[in-house]
């Protein structure tokens, strides 16, 4: 009964210690005045900033919006063929290659902005074709650091899928396409969910990598915000940066009540 208690506690703590900051910044958010500095706790409550956000930020939130959503798909088509390839395809060294997939998430994102732009540059001297600074430049290195997540969650789904009831299908004169989309795809619809939904998160989130092949038409909206703090902070921020995180647990919440993801945690319950 103690080691219990001991585990939730330290569970408890970890949980409040990662909460703490989004906290602070959320209720910092409302505070009211003219101040230019954060005020912990506020001293009178206000939606002042809120309806005060910088017009500068409108551009930088539509293309983070923008990429994320084509770069989650972009990494969901190809997850998914990646995903059959490993786990059903006869190809030697498929742990190899499963290595190979999962590399972008072991490798600093930094690293990769860094490996990016020299690659972009290579290719402007080669072909002359500019990708630094471009939407599909920019494009393409989101969908390096978001691929992993759909191959890891799709694959994970397929490991434990069953394949006879494709056979199944096919013995009842189902094509291989219609099986496909019929039998396969809503089996499997929780991992490429799951996986389009990190991708999102991943894509919308990202400065590390982001930050490298930008420029002032293609910032992103987390690269626009972590500049303005360096450089010019504005009480302002706590809101834009508050309404980013209630939107983004808002979308999760939904995503996991609306498209069932609690399937998966009940088909692991019944296995």
């Amino acid at each position: 009964m103690t080691l219990r208690w001991l585990i939730a506690a330290a569970l408890l703590f970890g949980y409040a210690f990662l909460m703490a900051p989004l906290i602070l910044v959320l209720i910092a958010s409302f505070a009211g005045g003219q101040s230019t500095y954060v005020v912990f706790p506020p001293t009178s409550f206000s939606f002042e900033w809120y309806f005060r956000l910088p017009s500068e930020y409108f551009r930088p939130a539509i293309i983070s919006v923008v990429v994320a959503i084509v770069a989650s798909a972009i990494s969901s088509v190809l997850g998914i063929m990646a995903a059959f390839g490993i786990v059903r395809g006869r190809l030697p060294g498929r742990a190899m290659l499963k290595a190979y997939f999962n590399a972008p998430m072991q490798i600093p994102f930094v690293v990769t902005g860094i490996v990016f732009l020299q690659f972009y540059y290579l290719i402007y001297g080669t072909f002359g074709v500019r990708l630094v600074g471009n939407f599909w430049g920019l494009l393409g290195v989101h969908v390096f650091i978001t691929l992993p997540y759909v191959i890891g969650t799709v694959g994970a789904v397929l490991e434990r899928f069953e394949p006879s009831v494709e056979e199944a299908a096919l013995t009842l004169g189902a094509s291989p396409w219609s099986t496909f989309r019929r039998v396969t795809l809503p089996l499997i619809k929780p991992g490429v969910l799951a996986g389009s939904l990190y991708a999102f998160v991943v894509s919308f989130g990202d400065i590390p990598a982001t930050m490298f092949v930008t420029s002032t038409n293609t910032t992103t909206l987390p690269v626009q915000l972590f500049h303005a703090i360096e450089f010019d902070y504005s009480p302002a921020l706590l809101a834009l940066c508050s309404l980013v995180v209630v939107l983004s647990m808002a979308m999760i919440f939904a995503v996991q009540w609306l498209l069932g993801f609690n399937f998966v945690l009940r088909g692991r319950g019944s296995g």
